[in-house]
């Protein structure tokens, strides 16, 4: 007998998938490089010096290796010496990052085709990042051969950093982003998240507000560098891929260490010390004055302190319940967690335009995330434990009302009711409370007639809840006088007599009422 085995690769299993993932990283890394490769030839059209299409594509591949954050090396300087190029365009690396997530996402998410064979997580990360670095790595030889060469060793941290952090986040995001199973971390993730937007944003509105301010010698920088529309166009364009560098920048700014402006010289609220090395750009034409600061310069101390009081309060509001210790906790792992990645973020967002003293330039990557920390620790934490207490004061049972004490001189008629005359209150109250509709008020009822004795039964009396007297004229309980449960409990006439209809049992006791003890038997 034959058996026919099937090869997983046949069947579209996960070696495919593999294969799938890893062509998918491929296809990533060529989309961003020809999307800058049209950008990068557009203008070398519209250049009116224009060296060749050599030139145009080893500037498109040295512009994508810089989206990745790796080093490059200029050649063609006028001193005749290589000068480094480290400033990373972050809005340009929005959109390899931008790529590899996605392709990483579509590895894991099946999408209509829920039967497609998927790889493991890990699997997908290490196929598209395989793949794309595949692509990478040819392109580095590439630009070997051009102006722009890349460092070799920036080249081989750096760019399977970002390869592999992208895809990570492309897996994270397919499995539906799930947080750490301690409540702790989640809270704290998330109050950093909350408090790098916000010292982020305040940063870029830092910016714009100094760049406004400074409107005319930015015009005037933009003048002087391009005199024809294509040279204005392309130094508009890298305007806006450092616009998110300069968001950066004035977030450090107002952290406190602020930005070097080459080697010597250091940018903080507190003045401009030294003597800067600023090459003709609009954008550093909103850089402050020399001088000591002033308090225009000192109001950037506003930026880290909203971003702390959030991240804080988002702390103190998942922990009204918890100790106070587990809340400073959460609170200073947020602000650990807030200050790697404006370590990472001030790191990209500086680095070398060149040699001797434009050799330092911009944020320094360790005192933008001690300085981010310490904010965070000074105001983050107590701010987490103020909303924690006023959490816990809103949550506070606030006390009942004590029940108003009964009056001294009662009436004596109440405290000599009779057990006839308690079933009648407790089977009224049952029956309010069930929805039978409100009792009687025995109290104006009109005065019942007088009781026939011997007849047997009493047409004009109705049996109602908790009558005192049978028919027979006995009372229901032996040691209780029939003249004082006759008091007690007067009969009411309903006009019943001309009823055709009418029967005594009609109206036997309810359920939460006392039934009637049995007849004597010496009657």
């Amino acid at each position: 007998m034959t058996h026919l085995t099937e090869h997983p690769l046949v069947q579209g299993g996960r070696s495919a998938a593999l294969a799938t993932a890893c062509v998918r990283g491929g296809v990533a890394a060529g989309l961003g490089l020809g999307a800058l490769a049209v950008l990068v030839t557009a203008a070398w059209i519209s250049s009116p010096f224009a060296e060749g299409p050599g030139g145009a594509l080893h500037a498109a591949a040295g512009l994508w290796l810089l989206a990745h954050g790796v080093d490059l090396v200029r050649t063609d300087t006028l001193s005749g010496l290589p000068a480094p190029l480290g400033v990373v365009p972050m809005l340009v690396a929005v959109l390899p990052v931008w790529l590899v997530h996605r392709a990483a996402r579509d590895t894991l998410d099946p999408g209509d085709d829920s039967d497609r064979p998927r790889p493991s997580p890990g699997g997908a990360v290490a196929a598209v990042a395989g793949g794309y670095l595949m692509v990478g790595a040819v392109v580095v030889v590439y630009s070997e051969s051009g102006p722009l060469p890349a460092e070799l060793i920036s080249a081989g941290f750096w760019l399977p950093a970002v390869v592999f952090g992208a895809a990570g986040a492309g897996v994270w995001t397919a499995l539906g982003r799930p947080l750490p199973v301690r409540r702790q971390a989640a809270a704290a993730l998330r109050a950093a998240g909350l408090g790098l937007v916000t010292l982020c944003g305040g940063g870029a509105v830092l910016a714009a507000v100094s760049l406004a301010w400074h409107a005319g010698e930015a015009q005037a920088s933009l003048a002087g560098l391009a005199g024809e529309w294509s040279g204005r166009v392309a130094v508009v364009l890298l305007v806006l891929a450092l616009l998110p560098n300069a968001a950066v920048w004035g977030a450090a700014y107002g952290l406190g260490p602020g930005f070097t402006l080459g080697t010597g010289a250091l940018a903080t609220p507190l003045g401009l010390v030294g003597d800067p090395a600023v090459p003709p750009f609009p954008l550093l034409a909103a850089l402050p004055a020399e001088g000591r600061g002033t308090w225009t310069h000192w109001v950037a101390a506003a930026v880290p302190l909203a971003a702390t009081v959030v991240q804080g309060w988002r702390v103190g509001r998942t922990a009204p319940g918890r100790p106070a210790r587990d809340a400073a906790l959460t609170a200073l792992a947020a602000a650990w967690g807030c200050g790697a990645v404006v370590a990472v973020l001030a790191a990209a967002a500086g680095g070398p335009l060149g040699s001797g003293r434009l050799s330092a330039f911009g944020p320094v990557w360790w005192q933008a995330g001690a300085a981010t920390v310490l904010w965070g620790a000074c105001v983050g934490v107590p701010t987490a434990l103020a909303v924690r207490a006023w959490g816990r004061r809103a949550l506070r049972p606030k006390p009942l009302p004590l029940p108003a004490p009964a009056p001294a001189n009662a009436d004596a008629a109440a405290s000599a009711t009779t057990p006839a005359t308690a079933s009648v209150g407790a089977g009224a109250g049952a029956g309010a409370a069930a929805g039978f509709g409100e009792p009687f008020d025995l109290e104006t009822q009109p005065a019942a007639a007088p009781d026939a004795a011997g007849s047997g039964s009493a047409p004009g009396a109705v049996r109602g809840a908790g009558q005192a007297t049978r028919s027979t004229g006995k009372p229901d309980h032996p040691g209780i006088p029939a003249a004082t449960a006759k008091a007690a409990a007067p009969a009411l006439d309903l006009d019943l007599d001309d009823d055709p209809g009418y029967e005594p049992y009609d109206y036997l006791p309810a359920a939460w009422e006392s039934s009637p003890p049995p007849p004597d038997p010496e009657t």
